[in-house]
């Protein structure tokens, strides 16, 4: 238990890593844009695209590590009036939803990456990246976060709480 838990931290630490990363990345290249755009006066074809699917990809890659954080929105008025061990049932049940949550759209995602990479399919923009690109980061995001959702689980019934 304490093993998998361990392995999953990891996991979403090196999710929170890739998404700090996009988003680094993402405000280089809106810099860049603006410079060509407002100093140079030359016309930019990608950037935009690229800054949208880097901060929609670090959202769902970064997502994993804000569950392990407690970074999430929680409205817990009622659970924490509760006595400890209903506590401990209704945060197991709210990760249970998340849960079958994440996972119909991991699933959905994947059904959505595959059919995208079987196909060739491309964005219809200038660019015209290939469109299992922007695509898998929803897959990965939503799956870790299954993974995640099942060690915080587990550290409430034993685990490293």
């Amino acid at each position: 238990m304490h093993a998998y838990i361990r392995a999953v931290s990891v996991l979403s630490r090196m999710g929170a890593v890739v998404a700090i990363l996009l988003t680094a990345s993402a405000a280089i290249v809106v810099s860049q844009m603006v410079f060509l755009r407002y100093v140079l006066g030359a016309s930019t074809i990608w950037q935009t695209e690229y800054v949208i699917y880097a901060l929609v990809a670090a959202t769902f890659i970064g997502s994993p590590y804000v569950l392990l954080e407690k970074g999430h929105v929680n409205v817990d008025l009622l659970q924490m009036a509760a006595p400890p061990q209903l506590q401990r049932i209704l945060k197991a049940a709210a990760g249970l939803v998340g849960i079958l949550f994440c996972a119909l759209l991991a699933w959905s995602g994947w059904v959505y990456f595959h059919e995208a990479w079987e196909g060739g399919w491309r964005t219809e923009t200038v660019w015209a990246i290939p469109l299992w690109i922007p695509l898998l980061p929803l897959p990965l995001g939503a799956g870790l976060l299954v993974l995640q959702y099942i060690a915080e689980i587990m550290k409430i019934f034993g685990g490293d709480a």
